[in-house]
């Protein structure tokens, strides 16, 4: 007779709230992995540049006179003071603390006093470079030089957004909203990546955008494809009518570990960036796109109506969990993995543990 199988538990909670875990992650999983710096459109010209930090780093991104979009490590090679703060514009890049020069490419143009310096090779000094991809318009690092592409990371995910978003090159942020959240980064990104319980707690989600029968997550790479059918039009709260070939569709990509693309009926992109502050903290940026970053009404009302529902209601639930986690009560219980997947199954959640498992353990 075969043994039935014990069903998959999920992840012990100190994977969720020992400060440990958060520093192993920062270490290893946020210094390995894509991460999303910017949107290209803060890089309009030639020696725009913005700072910003990532896996306890500090880097920044500069468009050159070539207009490719490059990260460095925000360090100077003389004696290492950050060479900027905040953002800016600049032909070159000079080091506040004894005027090093730099080119927007990176390497040394010149300092005061240092052709005194017998045997100084300028060619050989070059601020530190960090592997960077354009990824339809959002500006992604990732801190690995052997790192794979994204494309590989996340097959199929660009031509798919593509197909969702056609105009995604005219699109600029119309807002970013940062979100504060009192629970672990990886709470967050499990609330986000199922709706198990979204009937229950997002009914205007649930009623005016998706139709949640028809909900399914899927792994594709180390992308998490959401699919669904959306409600019946006549109850939908704002006019989806964009003109774009799947303007009657609800979509997300969520690029592991920390961003995700959505798409709302009417072709409305939106996006979610987890950014970690410490193993119970995370800020979540959610961004709203428009023509050219105009005010649009339609973009602006559902930007509200989101801010003011699902989020709203996310924050609680996140919360929750976070000290639920803490409780001497919790012994973690068995994700519910329907072999036929559908809205009422976590293997979402079953495949994401085991990333989550692997970026610790390897």
């Amino acid at each position: 007779m075969t043994a039935t199988p014990d069903p998959v538990r999920s992840l012990d909670a100190r994977y969720y709230t020992d400060p440990a875990i958060y520093a192993d992650e920062m270490q290893g999983l946020f210094a390995r992995t894509w991460l999303f710096a910017g949107h290209a459109s803060q890089l309009e010209k030639p020696g725009d540049y913005f700072a910003f930090e990532l896996a306890g780093e500090s880097l920044f991104c500069v468009k050159g006179h070539d207009s490719e979009i490059r990260t460095f490590y925000n360090v100077c090679q003389h004696r290492a003071h950050r060479m900027v703060e905040g953002s800016g514009s600049s032909k070159v890049l000079v080091c506040p603390y004894h005027a090093w020069t730099y080119e927007l490419t990176g390497g040394l143009r010149a300092g005061p006093n240092i052709k005194s310096v017998e045997g100084f090779d300028r060619s050989k000094i070059c601020l530190t470079g960090v592997r960077t991809e354009i990824f339809l318009g959002f500006i992604f690092v990732n801190l690995d030089p052997d790192a794979a592409p994204m494309d590989e990371w996340f097959p199929n995910a660009r031509a798919e957004l593509e197909s969702y978003v056609p105009n995604w090159a005219d699109l600029k942020p119309l807002e970013w909203v940062e979100i504060p959240e009192n629970c672990n980064w990886k709470v967050s990104v499990e609330n986000y990546s199922e709706c198990y319980h979204c009937s229950l707690n997002h009914p205007t989600f649930a009623t005016g955008v998706i139709k949640p029968e028809t909900y399914d997550i899927q792994p594709q790479g180390k992308c998490l494809r959401h699919t669904t059918e959306c409600n019946s039009l006549d109850q939908m709260t704002y006019d989806i009518q964009s003109g774009f070939e799947n303007n009657e569709k609800y979509s997300s990509w969520f690029l592991w570990p920390m961003f995700s693309f959505q798409v709302y009926p009417g072709n409305l992109l939106n996006t979610y960036h987890w950014r970690p502050i410490d193993a119970d903290h995370v800020v979540v940026w959610r961004g709203w796109y428009s023509i050219g970053g105009e005010e649009n009404a339609v973009v602006r009302q559902m930007a509200v109506q989101d801010r003011e529902t699902t989020v709203e209601e996310d924050i609680h639930l996140v919360e929750s969990v976070q000290r639920g986690l803490k409780s001497r009560g919790y012994v973690p219980g068995p994700l519910v993995v329907d072999p036929c997947n559908g809205v009422n199954s976590e293997h979402s959640i079953l495949h994401l543990q085991r990333w989550m498992r692997e970026a610790v353990h390897g």
